[in-house]
């Protein structure tokens, strides 16, 4: 499954690792991609992984869900 994200806020490689890092310690996620020009976060998974707790991965990392 895919859930695509917008998030406000990055603009460097620190920003997508560190979106990335927190994501990623989520149960059920796959993989991460994210894309600053677009400003969005791409996250596979397996279809456990809720918008909140995406959401809280977001805020976790610095960051603000559009």
């Amino acid at each position: 499954m895919k859930t695509e994200l917008l998030v406000e806020g990055m603009s460097c490689s620190h920003c997508v690792k560190a979106v990335e890092t927190e994501i990623e310690k989520i149960s059920g996620v796959k993989g991460v991609k994210v894309d600053l020009k677009t400003r969005t976060v791409t996250v596979n998974h397996d279809g456990s992984v809720g918008a909140d707790a995406l959401a809280q991965a977001v805020e976790e990392a610095g960051f603000t869900l559009l």
